[in-house]
């Protein structure tokens, strides 16, 4: 064995389907794939049924969640983000009660799961004014809407590799510029969610370089997969933005050692297999990814292209800088040594399945320490 201890990792990204898609998944089988992931952080996104739009549906939904981790016997501590609704702008002015509870409002810019979608220019820049006012920072899921649409029509095709084409890195980057350009405007705290391009990575690094409060967030999905794994995952390799290019993984990579990088968050976005098995234009967008975070990391460990010290910056570090988190005694402890292969028995979300599957990994958690207490990720 060759043990080294981690701080927990802080998983700024998931979507634990509560209320309203519980099939999917809830916080009793997320809490378990988060800890056996050696993860005792999550920060939950809005687009749920309800969507989290009002202050009403937010306590409601601390209630539910409160309920389920009480259930499972994991007090895992997390934060939520607030969804961006242009019916709903007075609502931003209540989160003031809870501000230990929220993680930033999300803003759509581009469709994705749910029905929350902001692509109007006037409603972006009301809710980048009321956020600076409110010192509310804002995470953008950045993708233009119109060029989507006036893309999916004009490929016309139903081949899953196609979704790279559709959403390329042009129409990130469309929407990213807009993003930059209200934060310059305004001078809103700007998270920008699972970067995956070159081209919006270089665009994003040029406005950090002004001095912009912009932080970067990528997923494992954008180091570990690339276009070239439509042909055997088919929809399981369907997210939102979508899988990018050899050459933008690559540099991806190069990207962390070069510091542009802040956090890391899986996106963790289950959705059953019988749903991913569908055909390209029935098939949700969304891949699980919680409990896989931190061992395909160590995996990249090995293999020299990150060191430990960047892992628990981008894991754990950085979001608690950003988010302003309170200090805990969270830790993971990791067999560097030990060897496995992702299979769906190791695996606790209700996904049941990983993009990962077969892959052979070198390092994985032994042990979640999360208030005090200890977890054996194999026995949850």
């Amino acid at each position: 064995m060759n043990l080294i201890k981690l701080p927990a990792l802080i998983d700024p990204h998931v979507h634990f389907r509560t209320p309203g898609a519980t099939h999917k998944e809830d916080w009793i089988s997320g809490a378990k794939a988060a800890i056996a992931g050696g993860v005792t952080t999550v920060f939950d996104m809005p687009n749920t049924h309800p969507t989290t739009t009002t202050y009403a549906r937010l306590l409601e939904k601390k209630a539910l969640i409160d309920s389920q981790l009480k259930e499972a016997g994991i007090p895992l501590r997390y934060r939520l983000f607030f969804g961006a609704d242009k019916n709903q702008f007075p609502e931003l002015q209540q989160l003031h009660q809870a501000k230990a509870l929220i993680a930033g409002v999300k803003v759509f810019m581009g469709s994705s799961t749910g029905d929350l979608l902001m692509d109007d220019e006037a409603s972006l820049d009301i809710l980048f004014k009321t956020c600076a006012e409110l010192n509310l920072l804002v995470a953008v899921h950045a993708e233009n809407e119109a060029m989507i649409r006036a893309r999916t029509t004009e490929l016309q095709c139903d081949d899953f590799a196609c979704h790279s084409q559709i959403r390329s890195p042009e129409v990130a980057a469309k929407a990213l510029s807009q993003a930059i350009n209200l934060t310059r405007k305004y001078g809103t705290k700007l998270y920008a969610l699972h970067i995956g391009s070159r081209l919006e990575l270089e665009m994003l690094h040029q406005a950090k370089l002004e001095g912009l409060p912009i932080w970067i967030e990528i997923a494992p999905h954008y180091l570990f997969l690339d276009t070239t794994r439509y042909a055997d995952l088919k929809g399981k390799a369907q997210m939102n933005p979508p899988l990018r290019e050899p050459a933008d993984c690559e540099f991806l990579w190069e990207a962390i050692r070069l510091g542009w990088i802040d956090t890391i968050g899986s996106d963790h976005a289950p959705h059953p297999l019988h749903d991913k098995s569908e055909a390209y234009c029935k098939c949700p967008s969304g891949v699980p990814g919680v409990q896989t975070t931190l061992p395909l990391l160590l995996n990249a460990y090995h293999q020299g292209k990150i060191t430990l010290d960047q892992i628990s910056e981008l894991t754990h570090h950085a979001p608690k800088r950003i988010f302003n988190l309170p200090d805990h005694d969270d830790y993971v402890l990791v067999d560097l040594d030990l060897e496995k292969t992702v299979t769906r028995d190791l695996l606790y979300s209700k996904a049941g399945w990983s993009p990962y599957e077969g892959m052979r990994l070198r390092g994985w958690p032994i042990e979640t320490l999360l208030a005090g207490k200890s977890y054996d990720p194999s026995r949850l």
